[in-house]
């Protein structure tokens, strides 16, 4: 097998081109994630599944951003309906262990329609905390307020897709719910204390063993200075992700394409690595022509060293992170998880 190239990439359509194909032949990247446009029904993603793997001559992990809610690549009617994580706080508040309960079905009963179509990985959970008055790019995508809430039900989340052979990604370090403005139009700056960020913080020190995790594209003011995004922060991911959230997993960066980064892709992607990421993210997720999609690969691509040393380490203790699924009921799971929610005050979401 090649050496993998320190990137994920997304590919254009429900079915690899002959140009995508020789790409990935080339590049090996250490990931592909779908987006919306790559999933049409199951038996076609386990189909572009299958023909990743036969173009890079392994079982390369696929990705997906499936939280429930407003994010989630697989939707109604093909695929069931999950609730946004928010929708587990009620619960939570009312009955902790209930709580954590449901968020590990939820999670559990994802990885059962993601595995079986070959996706291994999950870019969730959300260990962001909901601040009030803050931008809606994190709203009802957290799963509460408080550092103990959000910590303890994003365990619960990676213990579920765990169980069902799905590696989770914890998202978006050091943490995103103070972002006054969105991170995909503009760089959010957070001016508070340090005493005010550690409260954001401190949730990831309770999921740190995960297999992998992600930055945020927010400078803060607090950490480093008002220009530099953590994505791009030296002494963020140094200082504060690996040392004091203490996370030794694979880092990726968020995506790429979004515009709180300055400059090309590959200058984007150079500062990244630059920084301490161990992998580069990119989804072409604002375009839609297949070509300019594929040039977006390649330069990603290019600008993405071969994984090696730590970075090597830790891709390959992701990749076994994605394991073999636990036998489940998943009528059973579904009856159950209906009933939790219904518990919940106000809450009538359910899972189709």
């Amino acid at each position: 097998m090649a050496d993998m190239r320190a990137c994920i990439l997304s590919v254009a359509g429900a079915t690899l081109t002959a140009a995508e194909t020789k790409l990935l032949a080339e590049v090996n990247p250490f990931g592909v994630i779908f987006m919306g446009r790559s999933c049409k029904d199951p038996q076609q993603v386990r189909a572009l599944s299958e023909s990743i793997w036969d173009a890079t001559g392994h079982q390369t992990l696929i990705f997906i951003d499936q939280e429930g809610g407003r994010v989630r690549r697989l939707r109604p009617p093909v695929w069931p309906d999950f609730p946004a994580p928010l929708t587990y706080s009620s619960l939570y508040k009312q009955d902790r262990e209930a709580g954590i309960e449901a968020v590990w079905l939820h999670h559990r009963l994802m990885a059962a329609e993601l595995e079986p179509m070959g996706i291994r990985a999950d870019c969730a959970p959300v260990v962001d905390l909901l601040h009030s008055g803050m931008h809606q790019i994190v709203g009802d995508r957290a799963f509460g307020d408080t550092p103990e809430q959000v910590g303890a039900l994003a365990l619960a989340a990676l213990d579920g897709l765990s169980a069902g052979g799905v590696a989770g990604v914890i998202k978006h370090m050091p943490g995103h719910g103070r972002a006054e403005v969105d991170s995909h139009e503009s760089m959010p700056v957070v001016r508070v204390g340090r005493d005010a960020v550690e409260q954001d913080i401190a949730p990831f020190r309770t999921v740190r063993h995960a297999s992998m995790g992600m930055t945020a594209h927010l400078a803060y003011a607090a950490l480093d200075d008002e220009k530099t995004p953590a994505t791009h922060s030296g002494k963020i991911i140094s200082q504060i992700i690996r040392k004091e959230i203490g996370f030794d997993g694979l880092l990726m960066t968020d995506d790429l394409g979004m515009q709180a980064l300055g400059g090309t892709l590959a200058s984007r992607a150079s500062r990244a690595i630059d920084a301490g990421c161990d992998v580069i993210l990119h989804c072409s997720g604002f375009i839609k022509e297949a070509s300019a999609i594929l040039d977006e690969m390649a330069e990603v691509a290019g600008a993405s060293p071969v994984l090696a040393g730590d970075s090597l380490r830790r891709a390959k203790a992701a990749e076994n992170a994605a394991r073999t699924p636990i036998p489940f009921d998943k009528a059973a799971a579904r009856a159950k998880l209906q009933k939790l929610l219904s518990r919940a005050a106000g809450s009538s979401s359910a899972v189709a």
